[in-house]
């Protein structure tokens, strides 16, 4: 049976992801001194004006101004039609974070109890892992294929390949499927800002040969796909000026492109005592080796926790269908392989050395230098 399925990514520029890459830089920040630190960092970017709020616990002191200034010109936001990083507002609305919520991470309630867990869930949640054999990254291929196009699209920005394109742009590619099995791409929406000077036709040559062709392989790209670029026909209002962004509005860009389900948090700006993100890495990690480890074609980990509880509510696993080994088996082999208390998660995966910002762009998985994305045998 035929079928098809879409999905998009974003640039580093778009004004979500910026706001991504403010929170998680400053994240970066604060753990550098304190690898302790509890972060809930959220930005809204907006004209020329960046608002940052939530709450931080940390024993290290960030200038927060020049942190965000520099951060917004590593992105390459240098005021040419757009926001400046030089000149743009700088509003700071940071607490500490709330005692309730640290009574139940500080100290579980199993430890309360009785056990020796020290640290609770920072809060309730339902989080997911997928993999599958679709690709060499074990990515769904759609999402992987728009990913690399908008690293692709970044990359000649930066380099000058093709001149005059501004950092917010965004990606989208349809995969058709014969039953499970990806055969070719059917459409490819590439939208990339421009200086009011660029010559459109211009423009859908160079990225067509420096962008489309240089990512998507011959066999799956053929004489009847569909390309669209830039198909309103102009996008210089670009940016925070054209629209506003906000942290973690790209969680089904940061995971699976919707091939899979997402829990219900976002990850930019959150210490890895937050489950939201650390959980999510956690059931990736479970769902990536299980399929690695030819237990199972295909694979999709729920992880659900309680707030001030450590150990997760429940475990679900889903093979569809795919799997070489009783499902229950593999949940025996998760429960007696790792711990999946929030410490534990933190500790196996050394989440408290984790450049934070080396997540934010082109997905969180599918990176082989993120330590969730490791192969072991188990």
């Amino acid at each position: 049976m035929y079928k098809l399925f879409t999905s998009e990514s974003v640039t580093e520029g778009h004004p979500d992801k910026l706001c991504d890459y403010i929170s998680d830089g400053l994240l970066d920040e604060f753990m550098k001194g304190d690898k302790h630190s509890r972060c809930g960092i959220e930005t809204v970017a907006g004209k020329d004006t960046i608002f940052i709020t939530g709450e931080v616990t940390s024993k290290t002191k960030v200038d927060i101004e020049k942190t965000v200034r520099k951060l917004i010109k590593d992105i390459g936001y240098l005021g040419d039609n757009d926001i400046d990083y030089k000149t743009c507002k700088i509003i700071v609305n940071l607490s500490k974070q709330s005692p309730d919520i640290a009574l139940g991470v500080d100290h579980s309630k199993e430890e309360k109890e009785g056990e020796l867990i020290s640290e609770g869930a920072g809060d309730q949640g339902i989080m997911f892992g997928f993999a599958s054999k679709e690709t060499k990254k074990y990515m769904p291929l759609a999402i992987d294929i728009a990913h690399d196009l908008s690293r692709r699209l970044d990359k000649v920005r930066k380099d000058k390949i093709i001149k005059d394109i501004g950092a917010d742009g965004k990606t989208e590619v349809t995969v058709l499927y014969d039953d499970d099995k990806p055969i070719l791409v059917t459409n490819v929406v590439i939208s990339i800002s421009h200086k009011e000077s660029k010559d459109l036709d211009v423009l859908k040559k160079e990225i067509k040969k420096e962008v489309i062709e240089k990512v998507i392989p011959k066999g799956l790209l053929t004489k009847d796909t569909n390309i669209y670029i830039n198909p309103t026909g102009r996008f210089v209002i670009s940016g925070p000026k054209g629209d506003s962004g906000l942290t973690g509005r790209k969680i089904i860009v940061d995971t699976y492109g919707g091939y899979a389900p997402h829990g219900g948090g976002c990850f930019s700006g959150k210490d890895p005592t937050k489950v939201d993100r650390s959980a999510s890495y956690m059931a990736r990690f479970l769902a990536k080796n299980i399929v690695a480890n030819n237990y199972a074609d295909k694979c999709l980990i729920e992880l659900s926790y309680i707030i001030g509880v450590a150990k997760p509510a429940s475990i679900y696993i889903n093979t569809y269908g795919t799997n070489k080994i009783k499902e229950d088996e593999l949940l025996d082999k998760i429960n007696n392989t790792f711990d999946l208390t929030p410490r534990g998660i933190i500790n196996y995966l050394d989440l408290e050395n984790v450049t934070y910002k080396d997540t934010t762009n082109y997905g969180h998985f599918g990176k082989e230098n993120l330590p969730w994305e490791k192969i072991i045998k188990f």
